[in-house]
């Protein structure tokens, strides 16, 4: 039985480039590869962004939509 197992995968962590919306309101992240604009706006509060970095697991993008 699978119940009560655990993944013993190791989550692999990379720094990674994110925009980050500069409203002192709002939170709101977005990872550099999947933004929808060269200089993307905040999907949430339309204010603007500014580049940034975090410590993320890593994930790739294989959209072909992607700038």
């Amino acid at each position: 039985m699978a119940f009560g197992r655990r993944n013993d995968e190791e989550i692999k962590l990379e720094e990674t480039k994110v925009w980050e919306c500069t409203s002192d309101s709002c939170n709101v992240w977005i990872r550099d590869n999947f933004k929808s604009s060269e200089i993307p706006l905040c999907p949430v509060c339309k204010s603007e962004m500014s580049q940034g970095t975090k410590e993320l697991q890593v994930i790739h993008n294989h959209s072909k939509n992607f700038m």
